[in-house]
């Protein structure tokens, strides 16, 4: 008889989470009240931008990395949008350009000033405009410079030549309904789109036409997320017919079972995934949930293995996701969060301990 092993081998079983010092987060900040599931946060390793509240019209802040503590109310935003900003995205290959979009139906792409601002920015770069309603998803592309994708809720996914302002493609007709998230693969030639028909469809751009679909992915009618790993399998999370939370692992190419399937709890925010293609960890953080938890995805099943809970006593209101450049490795850090509170964002840190 051969023993089984009891306890599965992983460098990231013992993964844990630390919120930094009360002097290391960033105070007073009103944060957006908007009822949209966006992450409310951009980051990179010099800035990090916060969809605040602002009266008459759209804006969000810009602080360098190390300007900690109490944030004047008076301090500069960026605010050119005529309405409330529901998401925003930092370029991955210029530290210094956000793109934002926004319920005044259009996306703005924005130069962040070297040192941060010194008074407020109502100047865009470029301003695109060719979404009907309001713009809810706006996500650059991963490889190719200029190229931004944004999906309205008018159903239609655009992606945009930033440096002419001019639409490459638009992709109409291939949602019938609200679309909830849009994630790239990793080389950028498909994106995958989750959506309120309850359906996640692998879209080629170039060609316009759905590459593969799997409908009723979640039963529930609450809405989902779907990203791409760096395998090219999909995760996704979303809520069973019984409105409990789940997480599910799909191969692309057999589209009829998910491949790993697990079922959290029965609380009701959305559940927004992050994923670190380095270590196939998987961070997912509900909206209004005081906890993130992480899982392992591996080549042998169960797929999905549940590796802990980080657990903070505040709610979060969104969350933003520092890239791998922005880490300290030297201290081991494998993951760092920036959770957004009523009044405040904190930091947290993930590392892996030494032995």
């Amino acid at each position: 008889m051969s023993f089984r092993k009891v306890v599965r081998q992983s460098k990231f079983r013992h993964v844990f989470g630390q919120p930094v010092k009360t002097e290391q987060c960033y105070d007073d900040i009103r944060v957006s009240r908007v009822t949209w599931d966006s992450t409310f946060c951009a980051v990179n390793p010099s800035f990090v931008a916060i969809i605040v509240e602002a009266s008459g019209g759209g804006a969000f802040l810009i602080l360098p990395l190390h300007k900690t503590g109490r944030i004047d109310k008076s301090y500069p935003t960026v605010c050119g949008h005529t309405g409330p900003v529901l998401d925003i995205d930092w370029c991955p290959h210029n530290d210094h350009v956000i793109a934002s979009g926004s319920e005044d139906c259009t996306v703005m792409v924005w130069q962040i000033p070297e040192n941060g601002l010194s008074q407020p920015l109502t100047e865009p770069v470029v301003v695109l405009e060719g979404h009907s309603k309001r713009v809810g998803i706006v996500a650059w592309h991963p490889t190719a410079r200029n190229v931004l994708l944004s999906a309205g809720c008018d159903n239609v996914v655009l992606i945009w030549n930033v440096g002419t302002a001019e639409e490459l493609y638009r992709l109409d007709g291939l949602h019938p309904d609200l679309i909830y998230s849009v994630s790239w693969s990793r080389d950028g030639s498909r994106f995958c789109t989750a959506c309120k028909d309850k359906s996640v469809r692998i879209i080629d751009p170039r060609r316009g036409t759905v590459v593969a679909e799997k409908e009723r992915a979640h039963e529930g009618a609450r809405p989902m997320r779907a990203i791409f790993l760096a395998d090219g399998k999909i995760f996704t999370t979303g809520f069973s017919r019984m409105s409990e939370r789940q997480l599910a692992l799909w191969d692309t190419e057999n589209l009829e079972e998910p491949m790993g399937l697990q079922e959290l709890d029965s609380s009701n925010g959305a559940l927004l995934p992050f994923y670190d293609p380095d270590t196939n960890v998987v961070y997912v953080c509900g909206k209004g949930d005081s906890s993130i938890r992480y899982f392992e995805i591996t080549e042998e099943p169960p797929y999905i293995h549940f590796l802990n809970t980080f657990t903070s006593k505040e709610p979060q209101r969104g969350m933003g996701w520092m890239p791998k450049r922005g880490l300290d490795v030297s201290k081991c850090e494998i993951a760092r969060f920036y959770k957004l509170h009523e009044r405040k964002c904190e930091p947290i840190i993930m590392t892996v301990p030494r032995k």
